[in-house]
């Protein structure tokens, strides 16, 4: 991993903080305006879902492929990659991103106890809040995107970040589509994801010159590259 430029880092942390926090109380106080975001998504998805069994296979499929034990798995194998090259901070943040992420998921998901929605489309176990598969996808594809760019041509680096960015949406949208999540749980599971990824950056300091703001990597590493 490289030292990134870093500028609005503060600006983009304290606005996850802010989404995660807007969802979590939006949920704890019944405001309405996020249940009605939530019943404009999951009612249609819900009704597809029923008519076309094939698209909640679909659906399913991806939540595997990007899900927990999957990327839990190429965490592992990243992790050592990076201690093959000599770079424990890289492997650190590796491991706490990927294979330790799910103890994030288990606390948040304790302190909400928020049920899945009724009209869940296939069996899930556990609470709702917030999105486990949004939260642990946006931490370990952070952190094997950030490991990986400085070994990627410009034009590879480019379509890694396009592909991280198009598998977190993936994500998103085949739990709701799955109705076993609310689509604030997936906001906040994404809020969630990118804070803890950040905090485990300043933990661990996988840079060169261990800088003190080392937030946001992402936006600075395609800022570099495009």
């Amino acid at each position: 991993m490289t030292r990134p430029r870093t500028g609005w880092a503060v600006g983009v942390a304290l606005a996850a903080a802010l989404v995660y926090a807007v969802m979590w109380v939006g949920y704890c106080r019944h405001w309405s305006w996020p249940q009605r975001l939530d019943s404009s998504l999951l009612n249609p998805a819900h009704d597809l879902g029923i008519k076309h069994p094939a698209w909640v296979s679909f659906w399913d499929g991806v939540s595997f492929a990007l899900g927990p034990v999957t990327l839990r798995l190429v965490g592992m194998a990243a992790t050592v990659a990076a201690l093959v090259r000599r770079d424990v901070r890289a492997a650190l943040v590796l491991f706490a991103c990927a294979p330790l992420n799910g103890l994030v998921t288990w606390a948040a998901k304790g302190l909400v106890d928020r049920p899945r929605p009724s009209t869940m489309l296939v069996a899930v176990p556990s609470w709702s809040f917030p999105s486990g598969h949004a939260l642990e996808a946006t931490s370990a594809l952070l952190a094997l995107l950030v490991f990986l760019l400085p070994m990627l041509s410009r034009a590879l680096g480019r379509v890694a970040i396009a592909v991280t960015a198009l598998s977190l949406v993936l994500v998103g949208i085949a739990r709701v589509a799955l109705n076993v999540h609310y689509p604030t749980d997936v906001l906040a599971g994404w809020s969630l994801g990118y804070l803890y990824f950040l905090l485990c950056l300043l933990v661990f300091r996988p840079f060169a010159s261990a800088p003190a703001d080392p937030a946001p990597v992402i936006t600075a590493q395609l800022r570099n590259r495009v």
